[in-house]
């Protein structure tokens, strides 16, 4: 009976204490100057530590989000397998998503693929050594009506999403088509994950 009331009591203090936010994410490369150049130039951020091995970048009020580490002879992983399938940047409106994807255009980066999923509306890149990096926005305004929406029955039946054409989006966008209209997900039936 005493092991079972200190169980219940440690169980009742028990408070969830999450991370406030994620912090940074650090790549390991065999080639780190066009690694630094591509992130500073898709998030449209600085370089503010760079040495012979290791470099960091920072686009907001964090001391670094994205970092670069040298190893020599690594060799290019393979693809299908385990780890980490794509790393997302969220941005602030469509017009913001829309003007970084014509600044990278210009540039010659342009997505891979584009995927409306419902909550969000992303444009997917490779980064130089392969890594997949995904733009976003969200499409909801709240983040408990995503949550609901990621709980309906138009999610489960597709939970991948609508691929679209980044060109029309833009053209749509310029015509005055209004945001809410471009951030829908039309509905195309079942899908389940893409080759990708």
């Amino acid at each position: 009976m005493v092991l079972e009331d200190a169980v219940a009591r440690a169980a009742a203090d028990r408070r969830k204490v999450a991370p406030t936010k994620l912090a940074h994410v650090v790549f390991r490369t065999a080639a780190k100057q066009p690694m630094l150049d591509w992130y500073s130039k898709v998030l449209d951020g600085e370089v503010v530590f760079d040495n012979a091995f290791i470099g960091f970048i920072t686009y907001d009020d964090e001391h670094h989000r994205v970092a670069v580490i040298e190893v020599p002879d690594l060799q290019r992983p393979e693809r299908i397998g385990p780890g980490l399938h794509h790393v997302a940047f969220t941005y602030g409106s469509l017009t913001d998503l829309l003007h970084t994807y014509e600044r990278l255009k210009a540039e010659g980066i342009r997505p891979q693929y584009c995927i409306n999923h419902g909550p969000t509306t992303s444009m997917y890149y490779g980064d130089p050594d392969g890594n997949r990096v995904e733009l976003q926005i969200d499409n909801f305004p709240t983040m408990e009506e995503a949550t609901a929406w990621l709980n309906s029955p138009a999610f489960a039946e597709n939970p991948i999403g609508v691929d679209f054409d980044p060109e029309e989006l833009l053209a749509k966008h310029r015509r005055g088509v209004p945001e809410a209209e471009l951030k829908r997900r039309p509905n195309i039936g079942p899908r389940g994950l893409p080759a990708r």
